[in-house]
């Protein structure tokens, strides 16, 4: 068995790809808004929003118990309108995996946006399952967001 995973999960969204985008760079602390059942608190910890070696905690709600990742923006590309985030700390990841890195990278296709999250990531053992779960949590924030932008007035 690897330790080593990968796990890509996609949803389509309604709203703009790039505004959807700027939200998980430029303002990230607006999330808990609006997802407050699952985004308890977002802080940014050092640096500015939306840059590389930018520091952001994250408050969140898994399987109904508080969890706190720490993140690090590790790359932007905004030629393929993707955002790269390294958790550094925190007990949602660093009990289970050596290494987590996360995606997000927004996709125009005709008239349709589609958001696709990916994992990158290293078990600290055989026994720890992929992170299936967190995943799912991340398509559902998603679609929070999209609904919350969807509701504004334009």
């Amino acid at each position: 068995m690897t330790l080593r995973g990968t796990i890509a999960k996609q949803v389509t969204i309604k709203s703009d790809g790039d505004v959807f985008l700027n939200i998980y760079r430029y303002r990230t602390h607006l999330i808990s808004q609006m997802s407050p059942n699952l985004v308890k608190a977002i802080e940014l910890q050092d640096s500015e929003w939306g840059a590389v070696g930018s520091i952001i905690v994250w408050h969140l709600v898994i399987d109904g118990t508080p969890k706190v990742a720490k993140e690090v923006i590790q790359a932007i590309d905004e030629e393929k309108k993707s955002v790269s985030f390294k958790v550094i700390e925190g007990d949602i990841i660093m009990e289970a995996y050596r290494t987590f890195m996360i995606t997000i990278k927004v996709d125009t296709r005709n008239e349709e946006n589609v958001v696709t999250w990916t994992f990158d990531y290293e078990k600290v053992n055989e026994n720890i399952g992929d992170p299936d779960n967190l995943i799912e949590l991340y398509l559902i924030v998603a679609k929070d967001v999209e609904n919350y932008h969807l509701l504004q007035p334009n």
